[in-house]
């Protein structure tokens, strides 16, 4: 079983800390013992010779079995959080099948008492871009590959990694109640990522859900208004 991740719960700095390159080390050096073909058995990446391939979020990612430094189609290396987050993931897995069903962060082993800190930016990030505005979310999620689900006002299925899916929902407000947005993950998660793991790729999917919506112009909202 993987160690816990080298910081906390909080809202993780996207410009990782030094002691990620460290335990990143560690993760790379454990991970050496197993053949890549068993490595991508029970995490479901694609394994092409000594290649590893997998998407991250909507972006491809390959790295070279043993040595794992992961890097983008470009030859521009993953930073360093994102690369611990990879090392997690292939440590973590254990290959169960997902279950299909939703949970919360809170619902997942060890998330519950992390909750109020991950809602906070995660889907509290989102609802605060949001607000009435549900076509913004819709054209948003759909600009970065999410798939639409019938599950509140608006949500949208997230392969984040293999094996290990997200779903962001939205519920629009009304007199009675606000406006709210949450990242639920499969039951299963903890099986591939570590509880923290869980929360920095769901951080990872707001904060590109956020930039998106920030960055259409004003009148793009309202083609997918409801």
């Amino acid at each position: 079983m993987s160690q816990p991740l080298p910081f906390s719960i909080k809202k993780p700095d996207m410009n990782s800390p030094s002691v990620l390159e460290s335990r990143a080390g560690e993760l790379r050096a454990s991970l050496a013992q197993f053949s890549a073909a068993d490595l991508a058995s029970r995490s479901g990446v694609a394994l092409d010779g000594a290649e590893i391939h997998l998407r991250l979020l909507d972006t491809p990612v390959t790295g070279t079995f043993p040595g794992l430094e992961f890097q983008l189609l470009t030859g521009e290396k993953l930073p360093g959080l994102q690369q611990a987050l990879l090392l997690y993931y292939l440590s973590t897995a254990d290959g169960v099948p997902q279950e299909g069903r939703w949970v919360s962060f809170a619902d997942l082993p060890g998330g519950r008492m992390y909750n109020l800190a991950f809602q906070g930016y995660s889907g509290n990030a989102v609802r605060d871009v949001v607000r009435q505005d549900l076509g913004s979310f819709k054209t948003a999620c759909l600009a970065l590959g999410g798939q639409p689900q019938e599950v509140g006002s608006a949500s949208f299925y997230f392969p984040a990694l293999p094996r290990v899916p997200l779903l962001l929902t939205c519920w629009l407000g009304d007199d009675d109640f606000p406006t709210s947005c949450q990242v639920l993950f499969d039951a299963t998660a903890t099986h591939y990522l570590p509880i923290d793991g869980c929360a920095i790729l769901g951080s990872l999917l707001t904060a590109r859900v956020v930039k998106k919506i920030k960055s259409l112009p004003a009148e793009s909202s309202k083609d997918n208004q409801p």
